[in-house]
Order: C-alpha cells, then sequence, then structure tokens
C-alpha cells in the first residue's frame, strides 16, 4: 500500500479543537487505553463521551453531496440503459474528479486522506461501469432496437417538452408494430418462417434473454409513466394516445413474457407458476474475467480471482480436515458426511424455532460481553426483532437473514412435506447456533446499527466485504475462543465455514465461464452437504437475487482480511480486542484496506493500489 505517516501532519482547526478537547491521539491504534466494562462512566450514560466521537473527516460533508447529488440525478434520469442519462452520469463523475484535482490531499489528515483515495475509486469505478452499461446495450441492441424511442419520449417530457398528441400516437403504434415483429423473429419457433421481410430468428443465449425481459419490464414501466401524465389530464391527448399505447404496452408485455417462458423456460407469472418457481433454470450473467479484474481493483484487492479461488480451495481443505476431527469425537471415523447427517437430526419440532433463536441471541450477547469484545450499546440489545420467512421467501432464502430485523427460516404449513423435512433438517439446531450471532449480535445488528451512528457518510463506499466479511469473521474468532462446545456444534460451525469457501469457487468460477450452475449446485451438496433444495435456493440467490458478482466471495475474504489485521493489531499487543473492534465499526462501512489504514495511522494516497497481501500467512485458516 502505498502511504505516508500521519506523524506531524497538521489536522483542520475543527478537527484539532475536538481531538484537544477529548485528549484522543490521532492514530486509532493508540487507543488501546485501559478500559473497565461497557457503560463504565455513568455520568455520560450507557456509552462514554468519548465513544461517541470519532475522528471527523474533512471531507466528510463532501461525500455527502457527492452521494445525494448522485442520487438526485439518477432519480430525474431514471430511464435504464439510457445513452442520454449515461452521457449525463459521465460528465458528473468527470466534474466531480476535476473538483477532487483541486484538493490539497498532502494537507489532509488520515481520516480525510481515506475518503479522498475512496471518492477517486469510487468515481473510477463508476466511470467503468457506464463503459460496460454501453456494452450491454450494444449486446441487447437486437433485441430491444425500440428502447430509445421510449426514453426519449420519457426524457422529453421530464424536460417539459410539449407533446403533440397525433404524433405521439403515430410513434407509439408504430412501436408496437416493431415489439410485435421482434417477437416473432425471437421467439417463434425454429422453421416456422417468419413474416415476409422479416429476419429470420436469431436465439439469443438465456442470459442476454433473460436481461432483455428485465429491461423489458423496466421499459413497460417508464412508457406508463409517460402516458400517465397526460392521460384523463388532456382529453385531446387521450383521445389520440391511449389505444395505441394500449396496443404498444401489451405487445411490451406480451415480448417480455415470450423471451421470460419460451427461451429462459421460466415459470409463468404470479399464481399459475407458483408451484413450477423451485424448477425454474438459473441463468445468471457471467462477467468474465475483465469485469472480475474491474470488480477486484475496486475492491481494493490484491488478488486476482485465481488468486481467491486457491485462497477458498486451501481454506476448503482445512474444513475437511476439521470437519474429520470432529466426526471421530462423534464415533463416526473420517466420514464426516454421516457425522452431518446425526447434526442435521438434531432439529427443533414446528412452532419452536423463535424461542430458540432468542436464546441464542442471549447467549452470543453475554459471551462477548463478558469476554470484553465489543461494546454492545443497551439500545442495540432492545430493538432488534424477529419475523418468519414465507415458504416463497425460502426458495431463495432457506437459511436466516439477520440485521435489526432476523428473519428465520424454518417449515410453514403450506410446504410439500419433501420441503418441510429440508428445511427443518437445514435449520437444525448446531446450524442455528452457528448463525445467530453472525445476523444479530455481534454481527449484521451491531454492524448495521453502528455505521448508522458512526461515519455514515462511508455508505457511499458500502462494499460486502465489510458487511459480510465482518459477520463471517466473528464466525471465526468465536472458534479461536471456543464457543462451539460440541462435536456438533463445531460441525455446526464448520458447516457454514465450508459453505462459504464453496461460494468463492463456484461464483468466481461461473463469472469465468468454469462452472455451470447445475455444477455449483452439486458442489454445495457433495462438498459442503447441504440438502438439495437448499442447494438450489442458494445458487439461485446468488446468481439470479440481483447480487454483485463477488458478493459471494465477500463473506470469507472479508473475514480473512480481518483476521489479519486482528493479528497485526491484537496478538502483538498494540490494541485490545474491544478497541479493535470497536474501531473497525467506527470507522464506517469501506474496504477493510482502508480500515487497516485508518488503524495504523497511515494516510493513503491516490493513484492507490492495494499491496495488502492478507492471506499469504495463512496456513490452512485461523478459524
Amino acid at each position: 500500500m502505498r502511504s505516508r505517516s500521519a506523524t506531524g501532519r497538521r489536522p483542520t482547526l475543527p478537527a484539532l479543537a475536538v481531538l484537544a478537547f477529548l485528549g484522543l491521539p490521532a492514530p486509532v491504534a493508540a487507543q488501546s487505553a485501559a478500559r473497565s466494562g461497557p457503560g463504565a462512566d455513568p455520568s455520560s450514560g450507557p456509552e462514554r463521551l468519548t465513544d461517541l466521537v470519532a475522528a471527523t473527516s474533512e471531507l466528510r460533508d463532501l461525500v455527502d453531496r457527492y452521494a445525494t447529488d448522485r442520487s438526485a440525478l439518477l432519480r430525474r434520469w431514471s430511464v435504464d440503459y439510457s445513452p442520454t442519462r449515461r452521457e449525463r452520469m459521465r460528465a458528473f463523475y468527470a466534474s466531480w474528479q476535476t473538483r477532487l484535482d483541486g484538493i490539497d490531499a498532502a494537507s489532509l489528515g488520515v481520516e480525510g486522506a481515506i475518503d479522498h483515495v475512496l471518492l477517486r475509486n469510487e468515481l473510477q469505478y463508476r466511470m467503468a461501469r457506464l463503459d460496460r452499461e454501453a456494452a450491454e446495450l450494444e449486446e441487447l441492441a437486437l433485441l430491444l432496437p425500440f428502447a430509445g424511442t421510449i426514453a426519449e419520449l420519457e426524457e422529453a417530457r421530464r424536460a417539459g417538452a410539449s407533446v403533440d398528441p397525433a404524433v405521439a400516437a403515430q410513434t407509439l403504434d408504430d412501436l408496437a408494430d416493431v415489439v410485435e415483429a421482434r417477437n416473432r423473429a425471437v421467439t417463434s419457433p425454429p422453421g416456422s418462417g417468419a413474416a415476409a421481410g422479416e429476419e429470420p430468428r436469431s436465439t439469443p443465449s438465456r442470459s442476454a434473454a433473460l436481461r432483455a425481459a428485465d429491461a423489458l419490464g423496466a421499459l413497460g414501466e417508464t412508457l406508463a409513466s409517460w402516458y400517465g401524465f397526460q392521460a384523463g389530464y388532456d382529453p385531446l391527448f387521450t383521445w389520440w394516445v391511449s389505444q395505441p399505447y394500449g396496443r404498444a404496452a401489451k405487445e411490451l408485455e406480451a415480448y417480455r413474457t415470450a423471451l421470460r417462458e419460451k427461451v429462459v423456460g421460466l415459470a409463468p407469472d404470479g399464481d399459475a407458476g407458483d408451484e413450477r418457481r423451485g424448477e425454474d433454470p438459473i441463468v445468471g450473467d457471467p462477467i468474465g474475467a475483465e469485469g472480475l479484474a474491474a470488480d477486484l481493483e475496486h475492491e481494493m484487492l490484491a488478488y486476482d480471482a485465481a488468486g481467491l479461488i486457491a485462497i477458498a480451495e486451501r481454506e476448503y481443505a482445512w474444513c475437511v480436515e476439521q470437519l474429520q476431527r470432529a466426526s471421530a469425537e462423534m464415533g463416526f471415523g473420517d466420514d464426516w458426511r454421516a457425522a452431518l447427517e446425526q447434526v442435521k437430526s438434531r432439529h427443533l419440532e414446528p412452532g419452536e424455532q423463535p424461542e430458540l433463536v432468542r436464546e441464542l441471541a442471549r447467549d452470543a450477547v453475554a459471551f462477548v460481553e463478558e469476554r470484553d469484545l465489543v461494546t454492545v450499546p443497551p439500545l442495540a440489545k432492545e430493538i432488534w426483532r424477529m419475523e418468519m420467512l414465507s415458504r416463497e421467501s425460502q426458495r431463495t432464502a432457506p437459511f436466516f437473514l439477520g440485521g435489526e430485523v432476523v428473519q428465520v427460516a424454518f417449515p410453514t404449513d403450506d410446504m410439500t412435506q419433501d420441503e418441510k423435512r429440508m428445511s427443518l433438517r437445514s435449520n437444525n439446531i448446531p446450524f442455528t447456533r452457528a448463525v445467530v450471532h453472525h445476523e444479530l449480535i455481534p454481527g449484521h445488528h451491531l454492524q448495521g446499527f453502528m455505521t448508522a451512528r458512526y461515519n455514515p457518510h462511508r455508505r457511499a463506499f458500502s462494499t460486502p466485504f465489510w458487511g459480510e466479511g465482518w459477520a463471517l469473521y466473528w464466525e471465526m474468532l468465536l472458534w479461536d475462543l471456543d464457543f462451539p462446545k460440541t462435536p456438533e456444534d463445531r460441525i455446526g460451525m464448520l458447516f457454514w465455514r465450508t459453505h462459504r469457501a464453496a461460494r468463492i469457487l463456484f461464483s468466481l468460477k461461473f463469472h469465468l465461464g468454469e462452472m455451470t450452475a447445475e455444477e455449483a449446485i452439486d458442489l454445495l451438496v457433495d462438498g459442503v452437504g447441504h440438502e438439495r433444495s437448499a442447494a438450489t435456493a442458494e445458487v439461485r440467490r446468488s446468481f439470479d437475487g440481483g447480487y454483485p458478482p463477488l458478493y459471494q466471495a465477500a463473506y470469507m475474504i472479508g473475514g480473512l482480511q480481518l483476521m489479519a489485521l486482528h493479528r497485526e493489531l491484537v496478538d502483538s499487543g498494540r490494541m485490545t480486542d474491544r478497541d479493535f473492534h470497536d474501531a473497525i465499526l467506527q470507522g464506517g462501512s469501506m474496504p477493510i484496506e482502508m480500515h487497516r489504514a485508518r488503524l495504523l495511522g497511515e494516510a493513503p494516497t491516490w493513484p492507490f493500489r492495494p499491496e495488502w497481501r492478507f492471506a499469504d500467512r495463512e496456513q490452512g485458516g485461523r478459524m
């Protein structure tokens, strides 16, 4: 990492005054003075005054302004794949790059330097994403030759241009003709022929067809917005446009449906397709090696996709070794799959899962507080809530989801017998014990609570390597601290650790074109021990759930980054556990390498190239 020491650097006057008043040193690693238990200073309420004041970035307001302006522009220019929107956003990002050129980065403190690098990195990535979007639109041009017409109608309306109703009516009638012809050319059976003058059928790939179908849904909504602005308010507009609009809307929906059902092979929308939904093909949209490289650079990782795959293979091998040890303790020798089968049978009866979740949540809080591992504000313990996942939700989320509201997976009365059995087995007691702390405290709920209160402007740099990595890190750390007491508990934790390694393997290999969705499901069933329905749901969520390509890899990789940083600062005696964890939470949502710079008191510089090889010292992981 290219950095310079913050020693001798001159913070801005407001920051200097606050730090002087509170007696806070600049480098966060120096804050490891001895502390007593949570809430030790009763004169300052449930949290100490120093816990409520963090070092302030000189660019905090600038980052907030960038995020606010960007959000406003995206609301104004809301048409997906619009060339006009793309060029407007390109100009916006370029203007911010110019604005940053006027900042004397050398005069910034560590927090300001971090925000400077993060904003530069974000702008660079957003510009590259516009290029990727343009390439995607070019791929869809044959399928959606009429998209520009719809975009122009809506953007002219938002710009306040007047509408000639007769001209608009003809535009929509012509649009309907083009959509209808494209539908026939793309989705008609081979050999059926096309109408005179039409080009023969050219069947798109499933991923292209699904992307086009999604775009058609958005285009239909855009056209409805355009029409609804004047329909019923302008009698002449309504007289001319209502019929051709109705036809155009109908053709757009018919084309969307045909692409989804005939080309992609998805079940129909609505109740008619509910029973078939779990059998839908998993399509996904691989971005290739070049796309992965760009995303890895944005996440500030000093590894390429092959390097992350190698880490996952090593971690998986370590997990299997630990599974065999726990299996031997249970009397199954090295047959860990047989031991896993016994663990899956240890589930509660229907209706009893919520009380188990409440009990495990209390146990996790007590564990971290008794060991003074992290500050848990009383309000955070008070406000978390629980909901149950529906049958439909469990088709893509067969396990827990979490945050301030923990969502619990367990059989529902409208499931089939096979679905009920698999849901019971997938959410057994050891698996649940290994995941409640991940979703609540000290995991996602505590993380979200603190992120909303410390450096919230860094939400503009949100990353799953911080978001999911923090919760996964606690699974690793609690393993080291002997949180699992029995071999069954250890298998429960190892199941999830193995699952995270497999997620890296199948997600990256899928995007590299080296693994299919079906092969990914087989990996989760044979290599991790998932029920097939749960494995299918996991892969479906990974590829069809709207997650970024690196999201699944972020769990374990982010966790390993934090473990490496813990060794560097806590195992070395430079910080206490509690100071370390509080400082990470107070740093906000950003790549872990920037947390490292913050805790070391090192100010990163631009252009920035990640150099932290956090996993090179790992020998089989440290869970």
